[in-house]
């Protein structure tokens, strides 16, 4: 009988400790006010629908499906899956802790399969998927010295291994030639017999070469995916900035009061499906992951009328803080045509947690795939073919911000995904008291940061309808090169968290140090790029000349700026990482407010620096952050990282153990 099933009979007061119990028992750290939800959820729900869902059942496994074997939760396994990603972040915002991540799903577990096997074959434990051949040409050993992933052989060979190993279970697997352990192509059992030996001995390391790879694979459809979505801004920024000098900065103003006033709110307050989908995904009861996006997009949708009521008369309230009028009153028109976007900007933000919790990554970047170019495609025809011009462009973003949501649809109904939707329910307009509890604080933080950085457009716009506009294509331009370090730092933070669980602390701060290096690559590469195409960057924005002279006089700030943006975003993954997540946002909240902050005022306006002055202000703050972030990791204790990590899970198991 299911877990669902057997709280049948009971109080409804029973019922809500009882299932209280059962979805705690799925998740290595999880929330007691996503557990509250979960359970009230569940003890409302009528027999006849319990009936009709397989949630915990004895039903045949996914894993049973891919003929393999659920590994046991307490197993130190990898898994490959980043967790609360946040697909569309402008800037370096940081993503809101994430308190439960799904259960292994049958994709997650063979992923997890190739990353066990591929160290295994790299530290000599079962044999090369493809064996040396004799005779090597100069070529292919100077190739493989370079770019093989092998961990360095013993000098007196294998023995160590073998003797430190135990080999309980595998008595009857033939030692094969070249003293490997395993055999060419072992089974799911043997493999986690292999790991389980070779993770308790803690002899099992990695390379940079096996680092670079696996960050590499992690990163790159990650990376692609946030670029797409921040092209929705780039063409906006592109399109507008060919129209006109006041126009260019109106853009500038009224994003900066969009983000501030809604788009920071919702991607705040839905970032608590990060938690509540993944702990509903993951203890089974796939439909309470609908049930939440359902709440979460009715709740967001409320959000609308006021800030309906705040757009539409956004003239008014911008003329009383912008200097100039004209300036104020085409912002004003953005948004109030940018109004028709919002419920699809709610929608998707809830969408895109409801596949992320299935495991489904790739569903965003497959609709992004279609949703950029058709964007690109409505900017040209809206503005130049149909000859609507600024309000053009902006019809054009609310076309994207409608088809996006239009799109991830599709794909769940005709695609996969449908397994947690039962369809619309009354029971998502109840229970939205502890959903709002648990979502208030992600919204306070992504809200303060978002203002942190949307403040300087503020201050932009008091130097002139010039200085707005090149604050505008500036901000495009960093936001655009961010887009690169920040998705290496999520596939940082996964790859060390999976090292970390699986107690292999010599690797993890291996890779570690591959995510460092391969940062600093990047902020170089940024700089680089920055720096000698700062007078060609500003006209494919504008062709404003002094617009042009404005922005080519601040990118070389903007440039030494990338070293640090990259850095500081490849730290704060790292933290994430080791389960340190803390330290980074109140160190990023320290330096925008009490660091960057004070310095662009007082540079841009007390010693009359100008837009370069509140530049210099960022550079200098996210120099702090990165430095007090890398000083904090360099000083970690790794191991201790481990031993957390390794409580949660023996916590967990013994729970589930009080609970059978």
């Amino acid at each position: 009988m299911s877990s669902a099933l057997s709280i049948k009979g009971r109080s409804y007061h029973d019922r809500v400790l009882e299932t209280a119990s059962l979805v705690s028992t799925s998740y290595l750290s999880s929330s007691p006010i996503a557990q509250e939800i979960l359970a009230r959820d569940l003890a409302e729900y009528s027999d006849d629908e319990q009936d009709g869902d397989a949630w915990g059942s004895d039903d045949e496994s996914e894993f049973d499906l891919y003929g393999t074997d659920a590994p046991e939760s307490h197993a130190a396994h990898l898994v490959s899956r980043p967790s609360g990603v946040a697909y569309g972040t402008l800037r370096p915002i940081l993503a809101a802790d994430v308190q439960a991540s799904p259960a292994l799903n049958a994709r997650d577990y063979l992923q997890s399969r190739d990353a066990e096997r591929s160290l295994l074959r790299d530290n000599h434990i079962i044999p090369p998927k493809h064996p040396r051949p004799f005779q090597e040409s100069l070529f292919k050993r100077l190739y493989r010295w370079a770019f093989s992933t092998k961990v360095p052989t013993p000098k007196d060979g294998l023995g160590p291994v073998l003797s430190r190993v135990s080999t309980k279970g595998l008595e009857s697997a033939p030692l094969l030639q070249h003293d490997y352990l395993g055999p060419v192509s072992p089974t799911p059992s043997e493999q986690d017999l292999l790991w389980d030996a070779t993770v308790t001995a803690n002899i099992l390391k990695t390379t940079w070469q096996r680092e670079a790879k696996t960050l590499t694979q992690y990163s790159r459809s990650l990376i692609v995916t946030f670029l797409l979505h921040y092209s929705v801004t780039v063409t906006s920024v592109f399109t507008v900035g060919r129209i006109g000098r006041l126009e260019l900065g109106a853009v500038s103003l009224a994003v900066m009061s969009a983000n501030i006033t809604f788009y920071a709110p919702v991607q705040g307050l839905a970032t608590c499906l990060d938690t509540l989908c993944a702990q509903a995904y993951g203890s089974g009861h796939k439909r309470l992951v609908g049930l939440q996006f359902q709440r979460m997009t009715y709740l967001l949708w409320m959000l609308i009328l006021p800030i309906a009521v705040l757009w539409w008369n956004a003239q008014r309230v911008l003329g009383s803080i912008i200097p100039d009028p004209d300036t104020a009153a085409l912002a004003g028109l953005y948004l109030r045509v940018l109004i028709l976007g919002t419920p699809g900007v709610a929608a998707f933000e809830s969408g895109k947690r409801f596949v992320q919790a299935q495991g489904m990554f790739h569903a965003t970047t497959i609709v992004l795939f279609i949703g950029a170019p058709l964007n690109v495609l409505a900017n040209w025809l809206f503005v130049w073919k149909l000859d609507w011009g600024f309000t053009g462009a902006a019809s054009a973003v609310v076309f994207t911000q409608n088809l996006l949501p239009f799109l991830l649809f599709l794909y769940v109904r005709f695609v996969e995904g449908m397994e947690c939707w039962n369809g619309l329910s009354r029971k998502a307009l109840t229970n939205w008291g502890p959903m709002i509890r648990l979502a208030l604080p992600g919204m306070i933080m992504v809200e303060a940061q978002y203002f942190a950085f949307e403040v300087l457009t503020l201050g932009a716009s008091q130097f002139g309808s010039a200085h707005l506009a090149a604050q505008s294509v500036l901000v495009t331009v960093t936001s655009t090169t961010f887009n690169i370090p920040f998705p290496l730092s999520i596939a940082a933070s996964t790859r060390i968290a999976n090292l970390i669980g699986a107690r292999l602390s010599d690797a993890a701060r291996t890779s570690a140090k591959v995510a460092l290096v391969a940062g600093c690559l990047v902020g170089l590469f940024n700089l680089t790029l920055l720096s000698t195409l700062r007078y060609q960057i500003p006209y494919l924005f504008t062709k404003d000349t002094e617009v042009a002279e404005i922005v080519s006089r601040v990118l070389p700030i903007c440039a030494v700026l990338q070293v640090f943006d990259s850095l500081a975003a490849i730290s704060h993954g790292l933290l994430r990482g080791i389960g340190r997540q803390g330290i980074g946002g109140f160190t990023n909240l320290f330096s925008y407010y009490l660091v960057a902050l004070p310095i662009s005022f007082a540079t841009g306006w007390y010693l009359h620096w100008g837009l370069e002055g509140l530049w210099f202000g960022v550079a200098i703050g996210l120099a702090v952050v990165s430095s007090v972030e890398l000083w904090y990791l360099h000083h970690a204790d790794w191991q201790h990282a481990v031993e957390e990590a390794d409580m949660r899970m023996r916590s967990d198991d013994a729970h589930q153990m009080d609970t059978k």
